[in-house]
């Protein structure tokens, strides 16, 4: 079998054997395929699509190009949520305690920054002495005396996946459906889970601009769970305007632990009850929602899923004290507002362009090698249909560099719009797909 006849057959719009793409993919992992071949094979994919069932094999052969989580000593059901990333998007730091309050095990393996979108690792490494990177045994037996656990991809899980990704980055290969459900699903599969639930976030602040583009991802993900025998649900939600009121590490910790605490943004709350309901309805029968509903939200102010994600932090090696103290997380040195030009109601809260002042700031990354600053970002963010005053802020500006905090705020110039009239708030969830 020689490679540059899968690469011309798929040029072509053939669909590729499961022995074709199996001998890619093994070829690529172990370096007997090079680089510029794979390029070709990508490439060609991104032009001519896959069939459901090329990217379901596309899938199992990037998750076996390592190891598989072995989560057999959990005796309860396991279940985790992904989502495609978003601004301010700090669901899963809120949901994963939340959803182990209820008999369900949450093993997460969650990303970093990439692009103008936030990383779970990187909030969660704001909090001081926090491993992300973990044995697996540690990982099972955090789970087992907490019930989640929220930890990086190791070198040993889907390392097709790390090639292949880094060189999509640099042959204008990313936004391709077959290869983006690849490189998440490869990783969920891994995970030794029995369900899982998607978060595909459209619009500005979204990788997936438009609802159609979320809906296609969406389904295509769904049907590779369904075909290697998992539960698998989607939610596409609004990523038009960011998501609670703060973006950037330190800053979303703290919001995700005063959620913890009863004290969150309405529309974070209402998304993570969303997204837990969800979850635990995919392994345990729930016979009337709206109980479960409360349920949910008790917990979120009698404090059992704040103990359970205290615990978490303890058990992999994070100052619980900072979770006690908030003031103990990365602070910035300067923090100003940014005021409203005139007053109104806000009709817009332009994510991208949030999200894109935060890395000048320092809170993301421009390459994967950059470091992060947890303690910038912005905070007390408006929402959509907010009523303001001219003057009022905006949001507010954490930086330690005052070159910085100005090439953000002249960015932050165009991310609003003020109307006379009042505006309808944006609704959250847009559609469910199973």
């Amino acid at each position: 079998m020689l490679p540059q006849w899968i690469i011309e057959k798929k040029r072509d719009g053939k669909a590729l054997s499961e022995e074709e793409i199996r001998f890619f993919i093994r070829g690529y992992t172990d370096g007997t395929l090079p680089d510029y071949q794979m390029s070709a094979l990508a490439m060609a994919i991104y032009f001519q699509g896959m069939t459901p069932e090329e990217v379901s094999v596309l899938v199992d052969a990037m998750m076996r190009s390592g190891d598989l989580v072995d989560t057999s000593s959990i005796p309860l059901p396991k279940a985790d949520k992904h989502s495609t990333g978003g601004i301010g998007d700090k669901v899963s730091l809120v949901l994963a305690p939340l959803v182990a309050c209820f008999d369900v095990a949450v093993p997460m393996i969650s990303g970093r920054g990439l692009g103008i979108t936030g990383g779970t690792l990187d909030k969660l490494e704001s909090i001081p002495g926090y491993q992300a990177k973990i044995a697996e045994s540690h990982f099972i037996d955090v789970i087992k005396q907490c019930g989640c656990s929220i930890i990086g991809q190791t070198d040993r899980l889907a390392p097709a996946d790390k090639k292949l990704y880094a060189l999509r980055d640099v042959t204008a290969t990313v936004p391709s459906i077959p290869l983006i459900t690849a490189s998440i699903m490869c990783k969920k599969m891994a995970e030794g889970i029995d369900a899982l639930v998607l978060d595909v976030k459209c619009g500005s602040g979204a990788f997936m601009k438009t609802r159609d583009d979320a809906r296609a991802l969406a389904q295509s993900m769904i049907n590779v769970g369904k075909a290697m025998n998992k539960k698998v649900s989607a939610i596409v939600t609004d990523m038009n305007q960011p998501l609670g009121k703060t973006a950037g590490n330190a800053l979303e910790v703290i919001e995700s632990v005063e959620t913890l605490r009863g004290e969150g943004p309405a529309d974070l709350v209402d998304l993570t009850v969303v997204f837990a309901a969800e979850m635990i309805g995919l392994v345990h029968p729930v016979s009337d929602p709206a109980a479960l509903d409360r349920q949910l939200r008790e917990k979120l102010v009698n404090g059992e899923a704040l103990a359970r994600f205290r615990e978490m932090v303890r058990l992999q090696h994070g100052d619980v004290g900072a979770i006690d103290d908030l003031s103990r997380l990365p602070k910035a040195r300067i923090v100003r507002p940014f005021p409203a030009p005139r007053g109104g109601f806000v009709s817009k809260v332009h994510a991208e362009t949030i999200g894109r002042a935060c890395i000048v700031l320092g809170a993301g990354r421009k390459k994967t090698e950059d470091p992060v600053d947890f303690a910038v970002g912005v905070s007390h963010l408006v929402k959509i249909g907010d009523r303001i005053e001219a003057g009022a802020p905006l949001l507010m500006i954490h930086a330690n560099d005052e070159a910085k905090l100005n090439e953000a705020e002249r960015m932050l110039a165009e991310a609003f719009n003020i109307s006379d009239a009042p505006v309808p708030p944006s609704p959250a969830v847009l559609e469910r797909l199973a």
